[in-house]
């Protein structure tokens, strides 16, 4: 049988001024309330709660399992991920432990994401600088995590890190861990899911989507090749829910501009105006930002493109106001869900008797 479509949040605990108002929360503030996001985010139906991994101002999110854990004991059945792990400058074995004892935590929901990382912050803080190499750095930190996934005792040799001669990792977590890979549009990145058959998790937030099909047949095409079949592929998005088209891209826009300007500035993009914003909101675009119908729409057209299995959304891109964001994820979940829900369960081949 054909595992559900699968629909959840993630976010990177954004630690911004709110644009209306010129309001920064405390940061005690601004955690309590990401905890009440993923409450609410279980209590309504959505599957995923994904946490992103930072180490600057804007972003309060520094140890995802540490929050994870936090939201473990206040939900019951949403999965919760980070979204992403910097594994390039963290320890595979620290990594492992950390989000095995989330799993025992939370009665086996936990999984890892992880990926060379958009921001370049953590590497002058944990290793003094940019590696020479940083594709052979995070490839070989990916299978010394693996190999502690698959094994209890581990022997590994690699070119990072000190090796292992047989010890024991632990604990073990309650299920077997997932793990994904998160990728941009790098094509080696979408190869080496494919052939390592693990989960994609692709970050689409810019752009038409259509242009990352191509993309994505290369990890199928890998997949197949190496043997694996058919994995599970997630589209991660920016996006943002109200009761009226409108109403939602009149909310979002202010911080989301506010954002993308701020990092446009660091990395040379041109400026975000409104009328970029409502392009991307339309037909094809990158934005998720409207009413649940409109939304739907958008999500079930992205997946007669890709036929994905997940889809996650981005709604804190920057500050708003708190309860805008709780009636975005209410009607995430009680009215986008159940549509896309069934109309991919429609789509579905009838196995033949």
């Amino acid at each position: 049988m054909t595992a559900p479509f699968q629909l959840g949040l993630y976010s990177f605990g954004d630690f911004t001024p709110d644009p209306a108002s010129g309001v920064t929360l405390s940061p005690t503030e601004r955690l309590r309330n990401l905890l009440e996001e993923a409450e609410l985010a279980d209590q309504v139906g959505l599957d995923v709660f994904g946490l992103g991994e930072h180490h600057r101002p804007d972003y309060l999110v520094s140890s995802p399992a540490t929050v994870l854990a936090a939201m473990a004991a206040r939900t019951r059945t949403i999965r919760l991920t980070s979204a992403v792990t910097v594994l390039g400058t963290d320890d595979p074995v620290r990594v492992y432990q950390q989000f095995a004892t989330l799993d025992l935590l939370s009665g086996g929901r936990a999984e890892i994401m992880v990926g060379r990382g958009s921001f370049a912050e953590s590497f002058p803080l944990f290793l003094g600088g940019m590696p020479a190499d940083y594709d052979a750095l995070f490839a070989d930190r990916l299978e010394l995590l693996l190999q502690v996934r698959d094994h209890e005792h581990v022997t590994w040799a690699g070119r990072t890190r000190p090796p292992l001669g047989g010890q024991g990792v632990y604990p073990r977590p309650e299920q077997p861990l997932p793990v994904w890979l998160a990728v941009g549009g790098t094509p080696s990145s979408a190869r080496r899911a494919g052939t390592l058959g693990l989960p994609m998790a692709l970050a689409i937030i810019g752009g038409a989507y259509e242009r990352f099909a191509p993309f994505v047949r290369l990890y199928r095409d890998a997949a197949r090749s190496a043997g694996h079949g058919e994995l599970p592929l997630g589209i991660n998005a920016h996006g943002f829910l109200a009761d009226t088209s409108q109403g939602a891209a009149d909310l979002a826009f202010p911080a989301h501009s506010l954002v993308m300007n701020r990092l446009g500035r660091e990395r040379g993009w041109a400026p975000m105006g409104r009328a970029h914003f409502d392009a991307e909101r339309g037909p094809g675009g990158a934005l998720f930002v409207g009413d649940p119908e409109g939304v739907a729409a958008k999500i079930l057209h992205q997946h007669e493109l890709f036929g994905h299995t997940r889809f996650l959304m981005q709604m804190s891109v920057g500050t708003l106001p708190h309860a805008a964001m709780l009636r975005s994820i209410e009607l995430f979940g009680t009215k986008v869900a159940p549509l896309v829900r069934e109309e991919v369960a429609r789509r579905q081949p009838t196995p033949s008797s």
